[in-house]
């Protein structure tokens, strides 16, 4: 289980760094996978489906691939559910939401990130929530609900300042300006 969690854990300093600097690192992949493995192999499925979001994220984030992300993404979801894993359950809605959205599948979005952050108020992650939210309300732009999106930018921003989560701060001014 070590060996997994490690390769979890390098893998997403890996991503991190990668998103950081806009560039691809097929090893956080590797990792990723390697985890996959070791999870399955140890009947882990809380630890699987983890490592399967990250693995779904590294397709989605690094190298824009939604048609290989939404299925690991999907699987992530499934697995975490199984084992009551709200955290996990949350990024994978999280970014089966962006997926939607991308494809313009605006409802099927706006539900993903909608149950996305009420199980992140539910577990208290709140920047998280305020993330959510900035997705969100891009979301309700894009479906003309231009007030409600705003309402959405406000809140996100409100959380974010309170919880001193600077970078998704950046992101509700950038919403902000383009909304």
């Amino acid at each position: 289980m070590v060996e997994a969690d490690l390769a979890v854990a390098r893998g997403r300093i890996m991503q991190a760094r990668s998103h950081e600097q806009r560039t691809e690192n097929p090893d956080e992949l590797a990792l990723f996978q390697r985890a996959t493995e070791l999870y399955q192999g140890l009947g882990d499925v809380r630890g699987e489906g983890e490592a399967l979001f990250w693995a779904g994220t590294y397709h989605q984030m690094s190298v824009r691939d939604n048609n290989t992300a939404v299925p690991l993404l999907e699987r992530s979801y499934e697995l975490a559910a199984q084992v009551g894993d709200k955290l996990t359950m949350s990024y994978a809605l999280r970014h089966l939401g962006y997926a939607d959205h991308i494809a313009g599948r605006l409802d099927a979005a706006r539900e993903r990130l909608e149950e996305s952050t009420r199980l992140r108020r539910e577990i208290g992650l709140l920047p998280g929530v305020a993330a959510n939210l900035v997705g969100l309300a891009y979301v309700a732009a894009a479906q003309g609900r231009r007030d409600h999106a705003l309402a959405l930018i406000d809140e996100a921003g409100s959380i974010a300042d309170a919880d001193g989560a600077r970078a998704i701060m950046r992101q509700v001014e950038e919403a902000r300006a383009q909304l």
